[in-house]
């Protein structure tokens, strides 16, 4: 049931979007006046391959380097991309950006085609190419991973598992701002009431160093590090092992609003970690080697994530379950939700212990062509920015926590919608 806002409370909440409005505009001002300008970039665009480049691109292709013995073996996934397409309009627009218009219908005609050509791509990966237009996203998008933990829990807590995994505070409301002024479309304010106050929701060191949740029933499953917590929370999703050795999905429910601050860069700066050696690992690696430091370095990301239990997962943005290697996380405005593209990556593996000692790093990137579906999105994930979804286990925790490299993603439209 709807709580109705008493008058103060909703005078309050106006005057704080009109104070938000002035700030903006005077934000404006200021840094518009005073900054310099920036230096020249590359247009941003989606640029047609012409067939005889578009049959270069699908040479590139190996799709059982994506876990996958044949093409065929994807049609659930783009089957749970067609579900999401169809439910929106066919006339609306998936895409308008760089100049260019992309329908939901065509999308979910990219998607049928897809379909009917997933049995014959195996002996003749080249209709991709004659089939579609290969629209390259220009400059390149950075791509980096994402995977679905494995964490040690227990229902209840006990000495050995004395750090909570918290659902979704009924008290954490949000608000689309574009209802009350164009100029703030797709802008989501989230908030708590406190008395006649509308307030920040709490942050991550008043949710687990000042224990603000404590007490409320929220607590899903207990861990035993609040490091565990924290890198499922940037994950997204995760599994849980529980002490009988049964397994649970857990799946994000939702967010605090606030700020995503890098971890890994607040370490670089401080110098706790090598400027050129980052990564969720080696962050790890610190944090268990000090302790003493961690809630307090823990703490610097204010942002927070809820979750969910489920016996089945991980779910993406489109409500359909994610499949590793093809699921990718984009920005919805640059890359559609459901849309469909090739892409191109070095991929990072394990390296040999020769060619550690000869290159200095722990891992050698290897080319990596696929095949994507934009299933997912992320707080991090905006404009040229990519997140492949490498599902779970050793290998996946890897090559999520080192994939950070530019390549390029080609969205998929058919032909004869040209």
């Amino acid at each position: 049931m709807n709580k109705r806002v008493e008058f103060p409370r909703l005078f309050l909440f106006r005057s704080t979007l009109r104070w938000l409005a002035v700030c903006s505009c005077l934000t404006v001002l200021v840094i518009g006046g005073c900054a310099p300008k920036p230096e020249p970039q590359l247009e941003p665009m989606f640029r047609p391959l012409e067939t005889a480049e578009a049959q270069k691109v699908v040479r590139l292709l190996d799709i059982k380097a994506q876990g996958v013995t044949s093409w065929a073996d994807l049609q659930p996934a783009v089957e749970r991309s067609l579900a999401y397409v169809t439910r929106r309009p066919a006339d609306g627009l998936a895409l308008d950006k760089y100049g260019r218009k992309i329908t939901w219908g065509q999308l979910e005609s990219t998607l049928h085609l897809l379909l009917g050509l997933l049995p014959r791509l195996d002996a003749e990966p080249e209709l991709l190419a004659q089939y579609f237009t290969l629209l390259r996203l220009e400059p390149q998008p950075l791509f980096t991973g994402y995977y679905e933990p494995y964490i040690h829990a227990s229902p209840e807590r006990t000495a050995a598992y004395p750090f909570p995994i918290y659902g979704k505070p009924a008290d954490l409301k949000t608000v689309r701002l574009e209802q009350f002024h164009p100029r703030w479309k797709g802008e989501v304010l989230t908030y708590r009431i406190e008395g006649d106050e509308i307030l920040p929701y709490f942050d991550r060191e008043a949710i687990d160093s000042k224990k603000a949740l404590q007490g409320r029933g929220l607590e899903v499953a207990w861990v035993q590090d609040l490091a565990d917590i924290f890198f499922l929370q940037v994950q997204g999703s995760g599994r849980l092992i529980m002490p009988d050795g049964s397994e649970k999905h857990v799946l994000y429910a939702g967010k605090n609003g606030r700020e995503y601050v890098s971890l890994g860069r607040v370490m670089k700066e401080r110098g706790l970690l090598p400027q050129d050696g980052i990564s969720m690992q080696s962050i790890r690696a610190y944090l268990d080697a000090h302790p003493e430091e961690e809630r307090e370095l823990l703490n610097t990301n204010p942002s927070y994530v809820f979750f969910r239990i489920s016996d089945d997962g991980p779910y993406g943005s489109i409500n359909q379950v994610l499949t590793p290697w093809a699921s990718l996380a984009t920005d919805r405005n640059t890359l559609p939700l459901g849309s469909a593209m090739l892409f191109t990556v070095p991929r990072p593996l394990p390296a040999t212990p020769e060619q550690q000692a000869q290159s200095g790093k722990s891992y050698v990137e290897v080319p990596f062509g696929g095949f994507g579906l934009a299933q997912d999105t992320g707080g991090a994930i905006k404009e040229h920015r990519i997140d492949l979804f490498s599902g779970s286990g050793e290998q996946a925790e890897f090559i999520a926590g080192h994939l950070a490299a530019k390549g390029d993603v080609y969205l998929l439209i058919p032909k004869v919608e040209e």
